[in-house]
């Protein structure tokens, strides 16, 4: 099972959207300097995740959530 997150950094006031298999290890990479753009708002909070039955139907949701905005979609749940 796949899983879309929503990160949200205070330090640098952003938000992150991302797919995975493994969230818990995926949290770690993020929060340990793991990936280039997520380095600089250190520490992330998980705001939302949702599951979804497939990695295509991940990859959709996920670009559905950047195309709209993520702080929209988030004020549109």
């Amino acid at each position: 099972m796949y899983k879309v997150y929503i990160l949200y950094s205070k330090k640098i006031e952003r938000y992150y959207v991302g797919y995975t298999n493994n969230l818990d290890k995926r949290l770690v990479t993020h929060n340990a300097s793991g990936k280039k753009y997520t380095t600089k708002g250190i520490p992330w909070e998980l705001v939302r995740s949702f599951n979804c039955s497939s990695k295509s139907a991940a990859i959709e949701l996920e670009q559905k959530i950047k195309k709209r905005g993520i702080k929209r979609y988030l004020e549109g749940l």
